[in-house]
């Protein structure tokens, strides 16, 4: 599934170096277990990269207990400490104050820019920002989004009907199916857990995305990590909506930054599956994506003509620094 012949190199060396395939669970940085992917980001600089573009970054999805290694999505979290990362390696040179980092997203081609914070020249991760779910806090990192290169609406239409049920099939940097969680007789406030053993649920879903698949143009998408599904129901906590949104099976304990990108920017357009669910601010205003540890607030803004098209999409993340090493790789 590489990319590219270097692409597949890294795939194998990523699989060896992080035991992908293994039935050990990994742990996260706060020591709690997760057993939903593994995730790896490697930006680069140099030959191929885009001339429009300070670095170049390429994001893969290792499984947990198969060895399989996926490279069909981007990933907004991890892209969150491109910028920092560049400006220390001094990929990019820092200005004082703030410096953007503009990053060329080598699964999709698509660009995001990175603001960090650089006073005196040098990054600074202290900062009073919060992510819900993140413990602590650090420096506000503004990651806007670029238009895309791909259509927001893969099928061509605000809502189709799969096996009776109506989803809006989005792509604002993840490629995402919409579906309001009523109509898969849930309530959409479930907990992730009693969500993935539903069975009945984890079917339907199964078929949808299967189907969804092959309507935005993705194929077969049985052994992919995308779509995404996002499951929605009126807010709770004051916010738009509220979300449970599976990968492709599991159910996350929070919402990615592309995929709450996409569910924002699909809410925007008229007619999607959401208008009876959704509290949606006024245009221009922010929409805070609620799921099921907090919120994710996102600014996006889409013109709906005959082609629906975000004009661009902007988050607020944090990224602290945890360590810097260098890994030791096994023979072949």
């Amino acid at each position: 599934m590489a990319a590219s012949a270097a692409a597949g190199s890294v795939e194998r060396r990523a699989r060896r170096e992080r035991g992908t395939g293994t039935l050990q669970r990994s742990t996260g940085s706060d020591g709690e277990p997760t057993d939903h992917s593994s995730n790896l980001g490697l930006p680069c600089h140099g030959a191929g990269m885009g001339p429009d573009a300070d670095v170049d970054y390429l994001f893969l999805q290792l499984g947990v207990d198969k060895a399989e290694v996926f490279d069909r999505q981007n990933c907004g979290n991890l892209l969150a400490g491109v910028g920092p990362f560049a400006v220390e390696r001094g990929l990019v040179t820092a200005r004082d104050g703030r410096t953007p980092v503009r990053i060329r997203m080598a699964n999709s081609g698509d660009h995001a820019t990175v603001t960090v914070p650089t006073p005196d020249g040098r990054v600074d991760y202290t900062g009073s920002a919060e992510i819900s779910g993140v413990p602590g806090s650090a420096a506000p990192l503004v990651i806007a989004f670029e238009q895309g290169n791909g259509p927001l609406l893969p099928t061509g239409h605000a809502r189709d009907l799969i096996g009776g049920t109506p989803v809006t099939c989005v792509d604002n940097g993840m490629p995402t199916v919409l579906i309001a969680a009523s109509a898969l007789d849930v309530t959409g406030y479930e907990d992730p857990g009693e969500l993935e053993v539903n069975a009945a649920l984890g079917a339907r879903l199964q078929e949808i995305r299967g189907e969804a698949g092959r309507l935005m143009g993705l194929g077969d998408v049985s052994a992919t990590t995308v779509p995404k599904l996002s499951l929605l129901a009126p807010p709770v906590h004051g916010g738009t909506v509220m979300t449970r949104t599976f990968i492709p099976v599991r159910c996350h304990t929070s919402i990615g930054v592309l995929g709450a990108a996409s569910v924002a920017a699909g809410l925007r357009v008229e007619g999607n599956v959401g208008e009876d669910v959704a509290r949606l601010p006024a245009a221009g205003e922010r929409l805070r994506i609620e799921h099921p540890t907090g919120f994710l607030d996102i600014d996006t803004s889409v013109h709906n003509g005959a082609t629906p098209v975000a004009r661009g999409t902007a988050v607020v993340r944090t990224a602290r620094k945890i360590f810097d090493g260098t890994v030791f790789p096994r023979p072949a």
